[in-house]
């Protein structure tokens, strides 16, 4: 049975790992004016994460499982007010993480795992022409005696300039529609890989997101993810539905972003609260509760709420149960967290919500992706209700 009260070690990792985060807040401002410039490994001031490691080795094996535990630090860290690099995640083994290690776990062969594990890997899906319909991804391959040769472009690619690579979607027979989707490990210094342009954002600025270019981008047999290159001659979606398996490994993390973001929000309004004589107190009756005391209340619940959603479908991945059904309710609910709970934060404070000497409206900008990147709200919504009913996309869409 899932029990999400953390130990008493795994509860000293969350609060270290948020003194570690809060170390860097007065580079923040710096870095959301300055979006172009890549923050270096250490910041002037910074603690690092080896403060966190060493703590992980204090672990028993009754102790919270990796996943479930690593969607909890990912909150903790995202909920400061210090410079959060993107996505990356500081793993117990040293070493960062983005997107594409998810899905490099997720479908790749142990061959792949013990070759590329130790890279920095970004995912690189959404084209100029499609976003949410993964399907219609124009993004070729085409095997070349022992080499795939891709052709294509991508955007929106987060921590796509500092990542050592990305996995790439292409299509290896357009004819054969999603059955011919495959993912590829393509590294930077690939022939034929481009790095267009670093996008400029609305949030998360001091996280890079890249656009790529493929033009004879050629890449070693062995780097399709999987290393399956059939196609379903019946248009069957085995292969895709693989493909698309990696979003039950990366739609949680992305959730955990979100609610980060809200949590962050929350925090700072009751803390500015707190100044003004204003606490919750849970005792009391609600007809003995202020509107703020109630308006707080509530956007710790649903917050608690939404995070719940993230460390169940991280336990599910950990005890190797399917998650697909709960990957997406914790996407929608993450998504919809970090839109709902920071705007309430500037309801209740007002106009100091909106200047620049505070962070709590970028909150607001920085959590506003959650709700779009690894599949939109309205997409999660989608399967969610494909998976209840037992639709299929073509009954429901």
């Amino acid at each position: 049975m899932a029990d999400f009260r953390f130990s008493a070690i795994d509860q000293q990792i969350l609060d270290k790992v948020v003194e570690v985060g809060e170390s860097t807040t007065r580079h923040t401002r710096y870095y959301e004016d300055h979006e172009h410039e890549t923050p270096p490994d250490r910041l002037e001031g910074e603690r690092g994460f080896e403060e966190v490691f060493p703590l992980f080795g204090q672990r028993e094996p009754g102790d919270t499982p990796m996943m479930t535990l690593m969607m909890a630090v990912s909150i903790a860290r995202g909920s400061t007010s210090g410079v959060v690099r993107g996505l990356g995640l500081a793993m117990p083994q040293g070493r960062a993480s983005g997107l594409g290690n998810a899905a490099l776990q997720s479908a790749g062969t142990p061959e792949q795992k013990a070759k590329w594990g130790n890279l920095f890997l970004a995912m690189s899906i959404t084209e100029p022409g499609v976003g949410s319909d993964t399907k219609a991804i124009q993004t070729t391959a085409r095997l070349d005696g022992d080499e795939w040769v891709i052709n294509g472009d991508k955007i929106f690619v987060t921590d796509g300039v500092k990542a050592d690579g990305a996995i790439v979607w292409a299509t290896i027979d357009k004819s054969a529609g999603r059955a011919g989707i495959k993912s590829f490990l393509v590294l930077k210094d690939a022939p034929g890989f481009k790095l267009v342009r670093q996008e400029k954002k609305l949030g998360i600025r001091a996280s890079d997101t890249a656009a790529y270019a493929f033009v004879d981008c050629r890449v070693p047999r062995d780097a399709l993810l999987g290393g399956d290159e059939t196609v379903p001659k019946d248009g069957g979606s085995a292969g895709y539905k693989g493909v698309m398996k990696t979003f039950n490994m990366t739609r949680p993390a992305v959730a955990s972003g979100g609610v980060a973001k809200a949590k962050g929000a929350l925090e700072f309004a009751k803390a500015e609260m707190a100044k003004e004589g204003v606490e919750v107190d849970w005792g009391k009756s609600f007809r003995n509760r202020s509107a703020v005391e109630q308006k707080l209340i509530e956007m710790e619940a649903d917050t608690e709420a939404a995070a719940l959603t993230v460390l169940h479908a991280a336990w599910l991945s950990d005890v190797k149960q399917p998650n697909n059904l709960e990957s997406s309710v914790c996407k929608a609910k993450g998504g919809e967290v970090c839109r709902t709970i920071p705007q309430a934060a500037m309801d209740v404070l007002g106009g100091m919500s909106v200047s620049h000497d505070h962070l709590v409206e970028k909150f607001l900008r920085d959590g506003r992706i959650s709700d779009i990147y690894e599949g939109t709200g309205q997409i999660q919504r989608l399967i969610i209700a494909r998976e209840i009913l037992g639709y299929s996309s073509e009954e429901l869409t």
